[in-house]
């Protein structure tokens, strides 16, 4: 499939299952990596905009680049009320925006859809001068807890593609080529979601990965998440674990 469409019909639980970002990670853009309250912010790859509402809910202007409509009509369906927001059909190597349109380029769970050599080009050109980038990931943990470590078996085994398009496939030395060296910095926080069974079941499928309705797999995969839940949950509920994990720099 091609990437772009990838979450066409998975916006509806997309938006309900997947998770916010931190208040601390947020406190940190704002603090220690220079984002301003009067930042003009471009979010490329903003989906149904889960990160650019949490900037717009402190006063931050966002032009949301996005170029799955479905997603993107969610976003103006969702943030339409925010004064500064604007959506537009775009993608991380062609934006459509004119140059040296933004202070702040975010992209949160996102780059590891873009062509990284294409992206690090429109970055540059939207980016004014000491602008700066910051790429976001609700990276799931894998290990830790029993649960952890079958839900990660679990999709390994029957994910459409999982192992392929894991973003924890971008490499240190990707990120580092991405921006100018000795500029980029790192940040982790913890986050959680806290699932009963219908939770968990939607966040799963959210995912590009998990096979549709009609899919061979997708029945057993049901089924074993539905035993793994009985097996590992506590009063109904269990612990979706995840490393917020932010990397800021100049481009």
């Amino acid at each position: 499939m091609e990437n772009k469409e990838r979450f066409t019909d998975r916006v509806e639980t997309y938006v309900k299952y997947r998770p916010s970002y931190p208040v601390a990670a947020i406190d940190y853009l704002y603090g220690e990596a220079g984002l301003r309250r009067d930042s003009q912010v471009v979010d490329i790859g903003a989906g149904t905009g889960i990160f650019s509402r949490l900037l717009l809910a402190r006063g931050t202007p966002v032009t949301a680049v996005e170029p799955n409509r479905a997603m993107r009509e969610e976003a103006e369906r969702a943030l339409g009320s925010y004064p500064g927001f604007k959506a537009v059909n775009g993608a991380a190597e062609q934006t459509g925006l004119p140059d040296g349109s933004a202070d702040f380029i975010v992209s949160a769970q996102a780059f590891h859809w873009f062509d990284q050599a294409a992206a690090k080009r429109e970055f540059n050109r939207l980016l004014r001068l000491g602008g700066k980038a910051a790429l976001i990931w609700n990276t799931r943990l894998t290990s830790g807890t029993p649960f952890l470590e079958a839900y990660e078996a679990l999709l390994l085994r029957l994910g459409t593609d999982y192992a392929t398009v894991n973003h924890r496939n971008i490499t240190p030395e990707q990120l580092a080529a991405f921006f100018q060296p000795g500029t980029k910095r790192e940040a982790r926080f913890p986050n959680r979601q806290v699932f009963d069974f219908d939770g968990l079941s939607g966040r799963l499928r959210s995912s590009s990965y998990t096979p549709v309705p009609g899919h061979p797999d997708y029945e057993p995969m049901m089924r074993e998440l539905r035993d793994i839940f009985d097996r590992y949950q506590q009063d109904g509920y269990l612990s979706f674990d995840y490393e917020t994990e932010i990397y800021t720099g100049s481009v």
